[in-house]
């Protein structure tokens, strides 16, 4: 659990530079923070899924990739996603959008902790 749980957090940080990128990106220069969120995300989440099932979660060295994970993996992400652009578009249009890049992380966070523990347990078991 403490070698998934570190290697988890390093993908997370590298998986969370990407997302949060593309979505400043993406949104500073008109796209909406809603649409935003969600490429970010994908991005994120490709980038993710893989480093975590060649890395994090892999058993004796083999990864833990395919189609069938991958289809429990995005059952696990399609409701994470919806909770971070609610969260994400409401910071934007309550506070303004350089409040939505600053929350982002923050949000990401939060939903990571959950995140680990519904990947470990559904997705790459």
């Amino acid at each position: 659990m403490f070698r998934q749980g570190g290697s988890f957090i390093a993908v997370g940080v590298a998986q969370l530079l990407l997302d949060w990128l593309a979505f400043v990106v993406l949104t500073a220069v008109g796209v909406a923070a809603a649409p935003g969120n969600l490429a970010g995300r994908a991005c994120g989440a490709l980038l993710g899924f893989w480093l975590n099932g060649r890395l994090t979660f892999a058993q004796a060295g083999a990864a833990r990739l395919g189609w069938w994970r991958f289809t429990k993996f995005l059952l696990v992400w399609v409701p994470l996603t919806a909770i971070s652009t609610l969260a994400v578009t409401w910071v934007a249009s309550s506070l303004g959008l350089a409040h939505a890049w600053l929350a982002k992380p923050l949000v990401e966070g939060v939903l990571a902790v959950v995140a680990f523990f519904l990947w470990r347990h559904v997705v790459y078991r």
